[in-house]
Order: C-alpha cells, then sequence, then structure tokens
C-alpha cells in the first residue's frame, strides 16, 4: 500500500514535510510505522506557490527513483515553498507483473484539469472492473488515461461527476463528485459479484482546497482459498490523521504543528503522523471524507460521512 500527505494553510518549506521529520513521507517509503509494506514504486507531487509564475498551476515531481536516493527530489524540497501540496510515495505487491512506470506514479492530474488525485489502495479484481468504470467517463477524459491503474480510472471517475472538470470545483462539489464516483464502483462491483475488501484512501487538491477520504469497499470480507495470501494491508482499515495549527516546524526539539485548531492557519493530512509528537494529530474516522478550503487566511474545515 502507499503513503501520502496533504497540505494547505501558509507557505512551508517541501523539506519540512518530506523529509526533515521523524516520521517524513520520504521516511515512510522505507520505514513506515503504521504499515509493514515498504514502497518503492516511486514518488510524486504537486505543489502550489502563489508567488510563483501561473499560481493555478502547481509544481510538478515524478520519479520511479527511491525518494529517499533522489538528490533532485532533496534539492528541489529544500528550496520549494508550497502553500498547497498534494505528495505520494507508491507501494504495490511484490508481483513481476506490476508496472513500474512514470505513468503509474501519482499523484494523477490530466492537461488543464486543476485537481490532482493520488490513491492508498487497491480495488480487487481491477482487470474485471476496468472496461465497466471506463464506460461511465467521457472520451474527452478516457483518453488522457495514460498507466495501468486502477487509481488513475477513479480519478477519471470524479473528474467526470464535475461539472466541469478543467475549472476549479465550487462549495461541496468535489465531495459530491468523490461520492458519485464510489457509488459507481460499488454498483459495478456488485454487478460482477466482486465483494473482497478493497480499500480506497483517496487524496486531492487543487491550490484552494484538499479533501482526503478514508473508505474501503467490503472491509471484513476475503477471498479464503489462499489465507496465506491475504495481505496485512487488508486486514486492517488503512490509516488516515490529520492536525491543524500554524507554523509548521521544529519547535523545542520536535517537529510539530502548533497553536491547535482554534487558532489554525493550516492544516496537514497523512496516510500517518509526520511526527514523534502524536498530540496534536487526529484519527479521520472511518468511511468519512475530511474538506477543507482557505477562508481568510484560515482552513475551513469539514467532516462528511459516506455511505
Amino acid at each position: 500500500m502507499c503513503r501520502a500527505l496533504l497540505y494547505l494553510g501558509e507557505p512551508v518549506l517541501l523539506d519540512n514535510l518530506l523529509y526533515q521529520p521523524d516520521s517524513a513521507l520520504v521516511r515512510q517509503a522505507t520505514m513506515p510505522k503504521m504499515l509493514h509494506m515498504l514502497n518503492l514504486a516511486g514518488f510524486g507531487l504537486r505543489a502550489w506557490d502563489p508567488a510563483s509564475r501561473e499560481p493555478g498551476k502547481p509544481w510538478a515531481y515524478a520519479s520511479t527513483e527511491l525518494p529517499v536516493f533522489d538528490r533532485n527530489l532533496k534539492g528541489l524540497a529544500e528550496k520549494v515553498e508550497a502553500s498547497a501540496v498534494l505528495a505520494h510515495v507508491r507501494g504495490v505487491a511484490y508481483s513481476t507483473t506490476v508496472d513500474i512506470t512514470p505513468a503509474n506514479v501519482h499523484p494523477f492530474q490530466f492537461p488543464g484539469c486543476p485537481v490532482a488525485m493520488a490513491h492508498n489502495g487497491d480495488l480487487a479484481r481491477f482487470a474485471e472492473l476496468k472496461p465497466a468504470l471506463a464506460a461511465h467517463v467521457p472520451a474527452a477524459l478516457a483518453r488522457h488515461v495514460r498507466g495501468t491503474t486502477d487509481s488513475e480510472w477513479i480519478y477519471a471517475l470524479v473528474l467526470s461527476g464535475l461539472r466541469d472538470p478543467f475549472a476549479v470545483p465550487e462549495g461541496g462539489e468535489l465531495a459530491d463528485a468523490v461520492v458519485r464516483a464510489l457509488a459507481i464502483i460499488r454498483a459495478e462491483r456488485e454487478r460482477l459479484g466482486i465483494d473482497v475488501s478493497s480499500s480506497a484512501n483517496l487524496f486531492f487538491a487543487d491550490g484552494t482546497q484538499i479533501l482526503a477520504l478514508r473508505y474501503c469497499f467490503d472491509f471484513g470480507r476475503f477471498a479464503t482459498g489462499d489465507p496465506a495470501r491475504i495481505h496485512e494491508a487488508n486486514l486492517n482499515f488503512l490509516s488516515l490523521w490529520y492536525t491543524l495549527g500554524h507554523d509548521y516546524g521544529l519547535h523545542d526539539g520536535e517537529w510539530k504543528m502548533i497553536g491547535g485548531p482554534e487558532a489554525a492557519s493550516a492544516i496537514l493530512v497523512a496516510s500517518e503522523p509526520l511526527t514523534r509528537d502524536v498530540a496534536s494529530w487526529v484519527e479521520v474516522p472511518e468511511y468519512a471524507m475530511l474538506h477543507a478550503r482557505l477562508r481568510d487566511g484560515r482552513p475551513a474545515v469539514s467532516l462528511r460521512y459516506v455511505d
């Protein structure tokens, strides 16, 4: 399974998210604390800087290399500050059939679409499910799918539920599109008789808002023909956490967000807490969707439960 993070708020140095903290995202590639699976299949990033040229267009980075050895990424992380970030380290099952290619590195962002997405999880029997999902995606979006992952088709399905995939979603439009996509996947799984556990933790950002979903289809149901092949990631609900506050960084020798939600000017969401001090982190409930948008310099946060 993968690891991902979202950030929205006052500008933060990418190094402080990716490398410096005790459980920074890059460290989670090889030393995750809440999952015993290594994430060795690539790293991807979208980072929005309001002071940059074309601020609505994010910095983009993708590599199939291990980020712990990526000097280019480390050099950029030490230089770039961003007010919105979506980053992802990819983990896949150990198999000779898995494609480790740049086209399969998250986040996904089709040309001209402001919304980017990353995924932690997998859809069981995706080879059967893919044609059914593709039938719900307009050709204008489907033609941009370049990779072989279930994640990219989930992304295309969410975009197809937006009023205009090439405009920034307003209000609760993005959340509604996610709910619609889940309903389509659920219906097609039922039609095909797919009823085994399939995790779908999703992460979205467009520079003005973030959305994180903690979700699993048919949790607790497993194919028992070969119990040894049931991966631990399907035995537990995949983790998702967030912290609110301001001035995220190193304080008194500890990496943390200070100030608490009352004076929050930033929100940080991650598959697992980035910092050793976890007192300010809150676990996102199962089957819940967290949405945040900056209003007057502060993140307006809402939580919505989904079926």
